[in-house]
């Protein structure tokens, strides 16, 4: 392995990715190279070499700025899972490997749609490392770790039949509705690859604060260990909580039966504090197949939202097949609907408070 000291200024004029945003630049003294093993969260500096799908790269402030080959670029190792875009795992070396994610993601690449352009090429020149040579990863640069969440606040999650469905979109809706009710709104995104769009969009929408996996020390959840999730939704979580907000609106990313998305819903200290999950999906099919997932899990589904509803008839099918209220995605920040949804929030908390069997019975007929 060699350690080349780096040129302090050169280091500020790159480009640092968005899943770089909570590292301390001044703790960058050496760059890593020759025979090392990166790991998922390990900073690498790279070279662009060919523009492919992502001609841009989303900086910590968010702006996406344009590419160049040649460009030199900080961004992270990880892992992807994004069935309309790149499946990608950690290299098992440095060298040539793809941008799999605007965000800032360096992989190996697996897969990809058949719509994307091929993956942008880049070579990963060496990992950043402290002035000792200690590798610089987002673990190190993580929120304090909670083991418990605060009972107090509602909770109500988003989750979808796949990426796409919709989920963003009807969380920050969810939150701009709430925060016109004049509630205090926290919001999170608990799993995916690191992004700074749905991050912005939900502080747009007025909730505070704001988190994602990156703040718990990952650039993505991707094939991440049962405890490390475990660690990401109880840290977030009890982080929320602890500010004291009225409601909590949580993203799960991905469809429900992405490996991990499924993981996180079947923790019971997560599951067991939902007031309510709404879910999105693309057609009422997915939407009748989603419901009857969760409240198969006793989950308690209080209405679907997403891509569908900008049909009518797919509104309509949906109603039928779920026996569930469906919101139009953009009626969720009118303050009326947020009305409706708080006050199912609370009957249920009230529920759950006098007959925890009955609020059980209520979840696994996938009644709100």
């Amino acid at each position: 392995m060699q350690m080349q000291k780096i040129n302090r200024d050169n280091l500020f004029r790159l480009k640092w990715a968005y899943t770089t945003r909570n590292v301390d630049r001044s703790h960058v003294g050496l760059l890593l190279s020759g025979d090392v093993h990166p790991a998922a969260g390990d900073l690498t500096l790279a070279r662009v070499d060919e523009i492919g799908q992502h001609r841009r790269l989303e900086l910590t402030t968010s702006r996406r700025a344009d590419l160049f080959e040649g460009d030199h670029i900080v961004v992270a190792f990880g892992n992807r899972y994004a069935p309309d875009q790149f499946e990608g795992v950690v290299p098992e070396h440095l060298g040539p490997c793809r941008l799999v994610a605007a965000g800032g993601v360096a992989a190996r690449l697996l897969n990809s749609h058949d719509r994307m352009k091929q993956a942008t090429r880049i070579t990963t020149l060496g990992l950043l490392a402290d002035a000792e040579g200690n590798r610089l990863n987002l673990r190190s640069y993580r929120l304090p770790q909670t083991v418990a969440i605060d009972s107090e606040p509602l909770m109500l999650a988003v989750a979808g039949t796949s990426m796409n469905a919709g989920k963003t979109t009807a969380c920050a809706n969810l939150v701009k509705g709430l925060v016109r009710r004049r509630l205090k709104v926290a919001a999170a995104k608990l799993t995916g690859t690191g992004a700074g769009a749905d991050y912005r969009l939900l502080v747009d929408a007025g909730a505070d604060p704001v988190y994602d996996f990156v703040d718990a020390g990952y650039v993505s959840t991707y094939r991440i260990s049962r405890d490390a999730l475990c660690d990401v939704v109880l840290t977030l979580c009890g982080r929320l909580t602890a500010t004291r907000p009225e409601v909590i609106v949580l993203e799960i990313a991905d469809g429900i039966l992405q490996q991990e998305t499924a993981q996180v819903f079947g923790m019971a200290e997560f599951a067991g504090r939902l007031d309510g999950v709404m879910f999105a999906a693309n057609d009422a099919l997915g939407a009748q197949a989603g419901v009857a997932w969760l409240a198969a899990r006793q989950l308690p589904v209080i209405g679907v939202t997403g891509v569908l509803t900008s049909s009518p008839l797919a509104t309509r099918e949906a109603e039928a097949a779920t026996g569930l209220p469906v919101f139009h995605t953009s009626a969720l920040q009118h303050s009326n609907v947020a009305a409706l949804i708080y006050n199912c929030l609370r009957s249920r908390r009230r529920i759950l408070a006098q007959d925890p069997a009955a609020a059980a019975q209520q979840a696994a007929a996938g009644g709100s």
